[in-house]
């Protein structure tokens, strides 16, 4: 089949477009011998049935394979170089109280950049000193509440938030463990939006300031100096910025040590995954390994200790483990220059993956209810609401007899899709399940149009009483049914 005019150069016709690509897709994910995506031994169709669409699905032996086998790599290539390593679940790829718990488990800590991700990490029943707390903007009350809890470390943004951690500390009668988040002017390879060591940002101070704020911070009797902080950016292919980011680093921490210990070094998280058949991510050993051997050499050279290390995955652990399901609502044959583009639209779209209008990011789709052998077609996946940038996946290849009904599958959108879910259009967010062993369990139940109402506070008491005992519609609905009081859809989203 010759390519379509109108596919990207990245995107080349499939030789089977049914074929669920490894490294895109769950560990667990394959087709049944009826042809359907199944995650966790659970069938879509049976998601789709119990739960609704859109439906986000997340296979728990997934990502907690690869939280372990990220801080195995992690502390093992410490070890080597004679030191220890740290890692903390980026909880603002995704967050609930059973994901956090996961982590824990699994030997990871979390790290939290906000109170409402602080509270969802203590309602797990995870200890506050397994918490680190990020932001450049945290609050009076955040920080009260951070510290009165026991939180394990604050990283200060700003030098402004200097005094706002030692006082509320001094109050609270502790010594609290900080971090200094510093630009190290490392840009990382990735879209301008998401690269967040640039100097003119809203993150952190500029590396050749860092001597300054931290003596300030030692000037404080109610904080305890941990390190430097440096985040380079997000979805990030090779060890290049992360070894120049830790030799300049690790130039400052020496200057820094000519006044006092600096423990640890955090050079932050960022690694990428694979989207689409084009992305070649780093695997994590050899991260791991790279970044060892750069810390090793640098602190040989400057004389100085090989610090603790630690680093803050969220996407790398968590994105590739989530698929969304959706169901077609309507195709479209849209000519373009003599060339055909098929519109698919579905069901959701920028309420629940933002990033494709956000960021410009590429996905892939399959058909998950069934495989077929027509032809393949370049599609765009469309959602259903009113702006015209509403895609989620910008190109692909789906059979091309994909019609209204059926199910497909945006493989890795376990990061970054909930947690940017919105209600744009009132649409509800979609629920999360989690998939093992041939079991389903809601992690985060979806929202109904009563969750929706209950904040109008100018809804009739009348229409209130009546979708409260049960003329609710529920938001998402079971595959082929229009039925606005199915119980099956309720099972999901109430």
């Amino acid at each position: 089949m010759a390519t379509n005019p109108l596919a990207p150069e990245r995107l080349n016709p499939p030789g089977d477009p049914n074929e669920l690509l490894e490294g895109l897709w769950p560990l667990t994910a394959e087709r049944t011998p009826a042809g359907e995506i199944s995650v966790g031994g659970v069938s879509a169709s049976d998601l789709a049935e119990r739960f609704g669409t859109p439906l986000y699905v997340i296979d728990e032996v997934d990502a907690r394979t690869r939280a372990t086998g990220i801080r195995r790599a992690f502390e093992s290539e410490a070890a080597r170089i004679g030191t220890t390593a740290r890692v903390y679940y980026a909880g603002k790829a995704f967050l609930s109280t059973e994901v956090a718990r996961w982590m824990i488990a699994d030997g990871l800590n979390i790290d939290v950049c906000s109170g409402g991700e602080l509270q969802v990490a203590l309602a797990a029943g995870v200890d506050a000193a397994r918490l680190g707390f990020h932001g450049n903007n945290k609050s009076l009350r955040e920080l009260d509440q951070a510290i009165a809890a026991g939180i394990g470390t604050i990283v200060i943004d700003s030098e402004i938030e200097i005094d706002r951690v030692a006082e509320t500390a001094r109050r609270h009668g502790v010594v609290q463990s900080v971090r200094l988040r510093v630009n190290s002017g490392v840009h990382a390879h990735t879209h301008e939006f998401l690269a967040t060591a640039h100097e003119d940002q809203k993150f952190g101070i500029v590396l050749e300031d860092a001597p300054r704020q931290v003596a300030v911070i030692r000037s404080h009797d109610s904080l305890r100096f941990m390190g430097l902080h440096c985040h380079i950016g997000s979805q990030i292919f090779g060890a290049d910025g992360f070894e120049e980011s830790a030799s300049r680093l690790l130039a400052v921490q020496a200057q820094l040590l000519t006044d006092g210990p600096v423990p640890e070094l955090n050079l932050g998280g960022g690694f990428g995954i694979a989207y689409t058949s084009a992305d070649t991510p780093t695997p994590i050993d050899e991260l791991a390994a790279s970044i060892a051997d750069i810390v090793a050499e640098q602190c040989a050279r400057l004389g100085i200790p090989v610090p603790a290390l630690a680093f803050e995955p969220g996407r790398a652990i968590i994105g590739p483990a989530g698929i969304t399901l959706y169901e077609v609502g309507t195709t479209k044959p849209v000519e373009v220059s003599g060339a055909t583009r098929l519109y698919v639209s579905v069901d959701g779209g920028m309420s629940d993956n933002i990033r494709t209008a956000l960021y410009g990011a590429d996905y892939a789709v399959r058909l998950a209810g069934r495989v077929s052998d027509a032809s393949p077609a370049l599609v765009r996946v469309a959602g259903k609401h009113c702006e015209s940038g509403d895609v989620v996946v910008q190109d692909d290849y789906l059979p091309g007899d994909v019609s209204p009904g059926d199910l497909v599958a945006v493989p890795a959108t376990g990061a970054y899709c909930w947690s940017l879910a919105n209600n744009y259009n009132y649409l509800g967010r979609p629920a999360v399940v989690a998939v093992r062993e041939g079991e389903a369990r809601v992690l985060v139940r979806g929202e109904t149009m009563s969750d929706l109402l209950a904040r109008d506070t100018g809804v009739a008491a009348e229409y209130r009483t009546r979708t409260s005992t049960g003329a609710d519609t529920p938001v998402a609905r079971p595959t082929g049914t229009d039925s606005a009081t199915s119980t099956t859809a309720a099972e999901g989203t109430r």
